[in-house]
C-alpha cells in the first residue's frame, strides 16, 4: 500500500526538484501543496504520513504548518527543506517536532538517508 506523502512549497520547481530525489523504488501516493493551508488540508485528509516542507510560503508559512501539527499531536512526520539555514530556524523547527531540515537545493542521498533514518525505506 503506498505511503501518502505531501510536498508543500511554493515552487513548482522546488516541488519538482523533490519528486525527482525520491528513491524510484519508494511506493508513495503524492499530493502537492502550494501554501501551509493546503500542507494542513493534506494533512488532516490522510495525505500526509510523511510531510516534505518548505518554511518560506504564502497564506501559511512552514512554521504555522509545524506548530500545527506540534499543537494537533499529529503523527505526520515532517521533513523540513528549506534555504533559510539561520540557526534560529533550524532550532525553532526542532523544537516543532520536524523529523530533519535539509538545506536546498536539495540532495537526492540526504533525502534517502533522512528516509532511512526515519525507517520509511
Amino acid at each position: 500500500m503506498p505511503i501518502p506523502v505531501t510536498i508543500a512549497d511554493d515552487s513548482l520547481m522546488s516541488r519538482k526538484a523533490v519528486r525527482r530525489a525520491l528513491p524510484e523504488d519508494w511506493d508513495v501516493e503524492i499530493t502537492e501543496a502550494c501554501n501551509g493551508k493546503e500542507a494542513i488540508e493534506a494533512a488532516n485528509s490522510g495525505k500526509a504520513e510523511v510531510l516534505f516542507l518548505d518554511l518560506t510560503m504564502p497564506e501559511l508559512d512552514g512554521f504555522g504548518v509545524l506548530k500545527y501539527l506540534h499543537e494537533q499531536q499529529s503523527k505526520t512526520i515532517v521533513i523540513v527543506i528549506s534555504a533559510d539555514i539561520q540557526p534560529e530556524a533550524k532550532s525553532l523547527v526542532d523544537s516543532l517536532g520536524a523529523f530533519r531540515f535539509l538545506q536546498k537545493p536539495l540532495q537526492p542521498a540526504q533525502l534517502r538517508e533522512a528516509l532511512f533514518d526515519v525507517g520509511l525505506i
